[in-house]
């Protein structure tokens, strides 16, 4: 059933589809393609992109976050303190309530079991030393108890401390 024949009309086959794409390929680039293609650029249009590259915008500070945070944006980051934390005074939940956070004593939270490492973060909850626990809770405090991975946008940290603030009071 293979003999010569059969394998020569099988190659010729290739050879002819591929001749027919080859074609196909030259047509189309002569049709498609502009004679100028490779020419040097006959204008150029200033879209001003390269002046925005020139000036690199500057990150806020935490101090200049918090000054125009904004409280709403905040309440709707607080649902991902919701899940273990409560704005009402004195309704611990998996993590103490807090009600009156920013200022407050850290661990003055009574009938909440606090882990050790909070020791370190120092003893008032600023709005400063918020940040940096929200930032990295981990790296302000190594070994709590707390499994949260962070918040890293500064204006977001600078709003949800401006909302726990807000309905504090």
């Amino acid at each position: 059933m293979f003999d010569t024949m059969v394998i020569t009309k099988a190659v010729a086959a290739f050879c002819g589809a591929l001749l027919v794409f080859l074609l196909g390929n030259w047509a189309a680039s002569a049709l498609y393609v502009p004679r100028n293609a490779g020419a040097e650029q006959a204008f150029i249009i200033d879209t001003g992109a390269d002046d925005v590259d020139a000036e690199p915008v500057a990150e806020l500070t935490f101090e200049e976050a918090f000054e125009i945070a904004d409280a709403s944006a905040g309440s709707r980051l607080w649902s991902q303190c919701r899940a273990c934390h409560a704005l009402e005074a004195g309704r611990n939940s998996v993590g103490p309530y807090l009600h009156g956070v920013v200022n407050r004593e850290i661990g003055a939270v009574d009938g909440f079991n606090y882990s050790g490492a909070l020791n370190q973060a120092g003893d008032i909850w600023t709005p400063e030393v918020l940040s940096q626990f929200l930032l990295n809770p981990n790296a302000l405090t190594p070994g709590t108890s707390m499994s949260y991975r962070g918040m890293a946008n500064v204006q977001d940290r600078a709003n949800l401390i401006a909302y726990m603030e807000a309905e504090s009071q």
